[in-house]
């Protein structure tokens, strides 16, 4: 998980790209992303400074942690999933947001070669299901 700095950091990014794009659609693509990473980065910031009243599990914090993680990768790995199940049958608009929002997750470095891997999986998943 991003920390509320590394989600402004993304948006900030996405703002530049913004400012050098051409195209209206990337202009707006990029304002759309970050809109998204800035909301992200206030939820973040939101849990970082309500934590302490922030109901937990009972038990060590590092455990509770590491059961947390793992009952969040549980979920997400049912819940990707069920995307890809329905992949086909999402509107158009909200598979590109998806895969826009996927693609960017990692750091800038590696947002080229993560977004290759999910369109060949998305590609290759989708041919599946015909």
């Amino acid at each position: 998980m991003f920390s509320s700095e590394q989600y402004r950091a993304k948006a900030a990014e996405y703002k530049e790209r913004g400012k050098k794009a051409d195209a209206p659609n990337e202009i707006r693509e990029f304002s759309n992303l970050q809109r998204t990473f800035t909301e992200m980065a206030d939820n973040e910031q939101w849990v970082e400074q309500n934590y302490q009243h922030i109901v937990h599990g009972s038990g060590d914090d590092q455990e509770g942690s590491a059961r947390l993680a793992a009952e969040e990768e549980h979920i997400l790995r049912y819940l990707g999933a069920a995307v890809i199940m329905h992949w086909s049958n999402l509107p158009k608009k909200l598979q590109k947001e998806l895969f826009d929002a996927a693609g960017a997750m990692g750091d800038s470095a590696s947002t080229k070669t993560l977004r290759t891997e999910i369109a060949r999986f998305l590609h290759k998943h989708n041919d599946d299901n015909r």
